[in-house]
């Protein structure tokens, strides 16, 4: 079963420390998913809400599990992840 983290700015984060912190969080995903991380793909919601908010697709929650606990975005306080399980249905 696949994994969805839901990212929101935690409340109070200015946006500059989230761009700020952006290259480290891509250089992030990049080597996680070049090392095999089971990362599907991420990336931010067209019209966030106003607290900022972006997703993630894993192949699985400890995948999911494991890219969180890494994330700059997550271990500096920015972003509350949020993991859902999910019972995709692929359709080729």
């Amino acid at each position: 079963m696949e994994c969805v983290v839901l990212y929101t700015v935690r409340e109070g984060v200015d946006r500059s420390r989230v761009m700020e912190t952006y290259p480290r969080h891509k250089a992030y995903y990049e080597a996680f998913h070049a090392d095999g991380g089971g990362l599907l793909a991420l990336g931010p919601f067209q019209d966030p809400d106003p607290g900022g908010s972006s997703m993630g697709i894993f192949t699985s929650r400890q995948e999911a599990e494991r890219f969180v606990a890494g994330d700059p975005f997550v271990t500096e306080g920015l972003a509350e992840p949020r993991l859902l399980e999910w019972n995709a249905v692929h359709l080729a």
